[in-house]
């Protein structure tokens, strides 16, 4: 996913004003919530839409994934995340803010079963960020420039009190379906009005150049085992060839050609995990032609050949049940 050759860049967290006693307290107010949702290692589901916990309890090696639209919040641990060579190290101060589906790298660097990594994911509706929008701007002062589709904040009270109380709905079940989506409202307020939602703001705002690329990024997401064809891409986009791909990159950190890649590759490999298919019929059926290129680029990707990777995977899993 990354360049071999060059170490990634880290990123920066802008700072934020908002800290001291208040901001421990609100830290470890939910991780204590999350600790018990989240009893045991690994991904926890919550009947909140679009809410998921999680408790990592080692380190882990480097894995390939799909990020969509989400607040990734860590009260504990560490975590890095690679997108184009950029690394987002996230520990107990920081937000991963992801605002369009992306392919990246991540890695548990610091967690155990007495000091375990804990983090919420909560996946963001961009409809609901574009009627808020509509009706105020929620802008700040000049961005920086741009960053990406994927940005890295400090956590402050206000933040990490609006995640608690999401959580605190676990405990009346009956009160989801009304205070979920405020709750999930006043987040999205908080993260359009500080500079991390920058890029939250262009993509959802209608005409900007970037909401044209993630349109286009949207259009390769749906349509990524057909032919890519970037004139017909652009005038999907509404811009022209050479500043559709200025834009792509600075919103995804690649070409829409290796974005594309990258969503063949990914879903080659869920097809291989979960359907049982075999590499070439994986390839064939994410658009490639070539069975030996789709093996070259898998490994190139991965690290190891499809069978290998598969086979690896699978005793993960097993080892982890």
């Amino acid at each position: 996913m990354t360049n071999r050759t060059m170490p990634p860049r880290t990123a920066e967290a802008p700072f934020s004003a908002g800290g001291g006693a208040a901001l421990a307290a609100a830290r470890a107010e939910l991780a204590g919530k999350i600790a018990a949702h989240a009893p045991t290692a690994g991904a926890h589901a919550t009947a909140v839409p679009g809410l998921q916990l999680y408790r990592r309890t080692a380190p882990s090696a480097c894995q390939c994934g799909v990020y969509e639209p989400s607040l990734n919040v860590f009260v504990s641990g560490r975590k890095r995340v690679i997108l184009g060579g950029v690394a987002y190290v996230c520990d107990a101060r920081h937000f991963l803010l992801t605002a369009l589906q992306v392919p990246v790298s991540s890695q548990i660097l610091a967690a155990s079963e007495s000091a375990p990594l804990l983090s919420l994911l909560l996946k963001l509706d961009l409809a609901v960020a574009r009627e808020m929008l509509a009706r105020e701007p929620l802008g700040t002062a000049p961005p920086a420039p741009p960053v990406h589709g994927v940005a890295m904040g400090r956590n402050s009270p206000g933040l990490l009190d609006a995640c608690s109380r999401l959580l605190d709905l676990l405990a009346t079940p009956g009160d989801i379906a009304f205070l979920a989506p405020l709750i999930q409202r006043e987040i999205l307020y908080r993260l359009l009005r500080g500079p991390q939602g920058q890029r939250l703001r262009a993509i959802a705002t209608a005409g900007d150049p970037s909401q044209r690329a993630a349109r286009a990024a949207a259009w390769l997401r749906a349509h990524y085992h057909q032919p890519l064809r970037i004139q017909e891409l652009a005038a999907h986009a509404g811009m022209g060839v050479s500043t559709l791909h200025h834009h792509f990159r600075a919103l995804t950190a690649m070409s829409p050609l290796q974005y594309q890649k990258h969503l063949r590759l990914q879903a080659a490999r869920d097809q291989m995990l979960l359907e049982g298919l075999d590499a070439a019929s994986a390839a064939f059926a994410v658009g490639y032609e070539s069975a030996s290129q789709f093996s070259r680029e898998y490994r190139r990707v991965f690290g190891q050949p499809p069978r290998r990777d598969i086979q690896a995977l699978r005793g993960a899993e097993a080892a982890a049940v």
